[in-house]
């Protein structure tokens, strides 16, 4: 006989890896990355512990799937620099990220995130990756010149400050200010970011986001 499973355990049905999904995801989000066992994960899915392995690898794996957000700032990225004049692109992607960081379903998914990156130096890295990949690379790639990847990683970087003063660490006065009073005090410090510093820069394109503007 097989005594490798506990009595009432189920094993991999249909529905199973959807469960365990659910459970992790109340659990990160109650308690936080250090907070969650994978044991107790398994517990109260029903299931093996072999499972949590099986369908997702690791504590990594499983949070990276549970915390997928249906709206996350690559989207809002591509966004902005899809509608309007790319000299208001900063106040684009300002409004985008305060409504998704505000939203009640993918703000408390980016917290947790970020609560797990700050424990595990592997899943940062992750972070790292798709913050390049996904919002510097893009950023850099319509600027133009050949500081390019520095401008748009100082835009990121500042971007980076602003959601972790406000939504992490919530200091003020940036924790409590509306989205028109962070716009207005952000927007020209981005807009500073974007504009080139190389005096052998290749001057950009019309159209590019670096435009010929302070934000005023």
């Amino acid at each position: 006989m097989n005594y490798s499973r506990a009595r009432g355990r189920r094993a991999g049905k249909p529905d199973t890896r959807a469960k365990i999904l659910e459970v992790a995801r109340r659990r990160f989000l109650a308690g936080g990355y250090q907070g969650v066992k994978l044991r107790s994960v398994a517990a109260e899915a029903g299931v093996d512990l072999a499972l949590i392995s099986y369908y997702f690898g690791s504590k990594r794996g499983l949070v990276g799937e549970a915390l997928a957000l249906s709206a996350n700032p690559a989207d809002v990225l591509d966004q902005a620099v899809a509608k309007g004049d790319p000299t208001t692109f900063p106040q684009r992607v300002l409004a985008g990220l305060l409504a998704l960081w505000e939203d009640p379903a993918s703000g408390a998914s980016l917290r947790a995130l970020v609560a797990g990156a700050a424990h595990d130096p592997a899943l940062a890295n992750r972070v790292k990756e798709m913050v390049e990949r996904e919002l510097i690379d893009k950023i850099a790639a319509q600027l133009g010149g050949t500081d390019a990847r520095k401008r748009a990683s100082m835009f990121c970087s500042q971007i980076a400050g602003l959601i972790v003063t406000r939504y992490i660490l919530c200091l003020e006065p940036a924790c409590s200010m509306t989205h028109d009073e962070i716009i207005r005090q952000y927007a020209p410090l981005l807009h500073l970011a974007l504009r080139s510093t190389t005096a052998n820069a290749r001057r950009p394109a019309p159209n590019t986001l670096s435009g010929n503007t302070t934000g005023r």
